[in-house]
């Protein structure tokens, strides 16, 4: 049960469709970061239905309303919060707050140390695995049960720190397939809208 403010505005009615949100931090200095990835595909996903990001009504993130999955395709809200990682939580509970949308309408796209770099992943539920932004979405919720695209960034090198590893900028290589892997995340969060869960992991998960 999503607890909701009454000071916040809110949708007229109960949102039947979906809201994606891409983690990431803002600015210049983060946006070729692994951290980012997710920023990466709420972009990509955002190209493919013709919108631009525009500050919500919530107060707290950027949004694009639309259809997901090409038409007459799905009613989707993506979502970009205005903070920092680590206060992901905010953003996103707003937005569910104002459509009324409860967690299990939810896609979380984010990186994920523990997957190999080009690998994802898509599940529903479960803990935040030390992820910054989703302990601050679970925090916020009272919930971690809502699916997330876990897209692999690989291991930090020998002994390198992970909080430094995710916040410096891919390698040469991996920027060489990155667009693919963008592309291939996106694709996945259409299927799960779309097809379901286990269609969804049957098809992508590696």
């Amino acid at each position: 049960m999503i607890l909701r403010r009454t000071h916040e505005p809110r949708a007229a009615t109960p949102y039947d469709g979906w809201v994606v949100v891409g983690l990431g931090n803002p600015g210049p200095s983060y946006a070729s970061t692994r951290h980012n990835v997710g920023y990466l595909v709420a972009d990509e996903l955002a190209e493919r239905m013709g919108g631009g990001w525009k500050a919500h009504k919530s107060g707290r993130a950027l949004a694009v309303e639309g259809r997901l999955a090409g038409l007459p395709g799905v009613r989707t809200v993506l979502g970009r919060g205005r903070c920092y990682m680590n206060e992901s939580g905010g953003p996103v509970s707003a937005l569910l707050n104002f459509y009324k949308a409860e967690p299990d309408r939810l896609v979380v796209i984010h990186d994920e140390i523990d997957i190999p770099y080009g690998d994802l992943r898509v599940k529903h539920g479960g803990g935040d695995n030390g992820h910054n932004g989703l302990r601050s979405i679970r925090k916020s919720l009272g919930t971690g049960e809502f699916y997330r695209v876990r897209i692999g960034v690989g291991r930090p090198p020998g002994r390198q720190d992970a909080a430094d590893f995710v916040l410096s900028p891919f390698s040469a290589a991996e920027k060489r397939e990155l667009d693919l892997h963008v592309q291939t995340a996106a694709d996945s969060v259409e299927s799960l809208v779309t097809e379901g869960l286990e269609q969804t992991q049957n098809r992508y998960n590696g």
